[in-house]
């Protein structure tokens, strides 16, 4: 097997190729995409996304202190505030607390977290510790299925009415902002990626990372349609 460093274009191809273990072909993304959640289910998996949203500035932030080079500090924080919110923007991590009380959760439950699965918790506190002890370079490389997030909210914006039309619409701006965050995030990301890994030994260590992060999702999802079951296999529209 040849050992030979792949071009660049060779590179992203395979990065990308991993869309196929996103979690938006788990069986529990499927039947939500296809309207078939109940409300239990939808707020089941709305309170345990949340602790993923509250965590996600952790994880950049985390980044940040571990990264010895200004310009990607500069571009990079953001990513915190696009969560956490600044002056004259709520953020995402507000925008999916609305999407909660969308869904009739309080949002004093929401925040509380006690709807979070063990199972949620220790995949997303394993991303975060991730992000705290590695290189920053190859946390950077464990954010890209952020490539393939821009579909899945896509299909959410555009399903959702139709099929959860309980929900109200206002809760779906986080959808909606991160269609063109996302995309932002995604060309700083790999343009690091890019340009860090690139004997074939490193390439082949930033597939494994993004593996990684794509499990840490797909666990998520497992746990969640764990605990909450397709029960009536039918759609819940009223």
């Amino acid at each position: 097997m040849s050992n030979k460093a792949w071009s660049k274009a060779e590179f992203e191809a395979k990065l990308r190729a991993k869309g196929d273990r996103y979690h938006i072909h788990h069986p529990f993304n499927i039947n939500m995409r296809e309207g078939r959640l109940s409300r239990e289910q939808l707020r089941g998996w709305v309170a345990n996304r949340f602790y993923y949203q509250l965590m996600i500035p952790q994880k950049d932030a985390a980044i940040m202190a571990n990264c010895d080079c200004r310009e990607t500090r500069r571009r990079w924080v953001h990513r915190i505030l696009d969560h956490d919110g600044w002056d004259g923007n709520a953020g995402g991590i507000e925008a999916w607390s609305r999407l909660g009380e969308a869904v009739g959760i309080a949002r004093d439950e929401l925040w509380s977290l006690k709807h979070v699965l063990p199972g949620v918790k220790f995949a997303v506190d394993a991303y975060v510790n991730f992000a705290r002890r590695a290189p920053w370079q190859e946390a950077v490389c464990s954010s890209l299925t952020e490539m393939f997030a821009p579909e899945i909210h896509k299909q959410r914006l555009a399903n959702w009415p139709k099929d959860y039309p309980w929900v109200a619409s206002e809760g779906l701006q986080y959808f909606r902002s991160r269609i063109s965050l996302a995309q932002r995030d995604v060309e700083h990301g790999l343009e690091l990626t890019l340009a860090h890994f690139k004997t074939r030994a490193q390439q082949e260590r930033a597939l494994e990372i993004l593996q990684f992060k794509l499990d840490v999702l797909w666990s998520m999802s497992d746990a969640i349609a764990l605990a909450y079951p397709d029960s009536k296999k039918s759609r819940n529209k009223t």
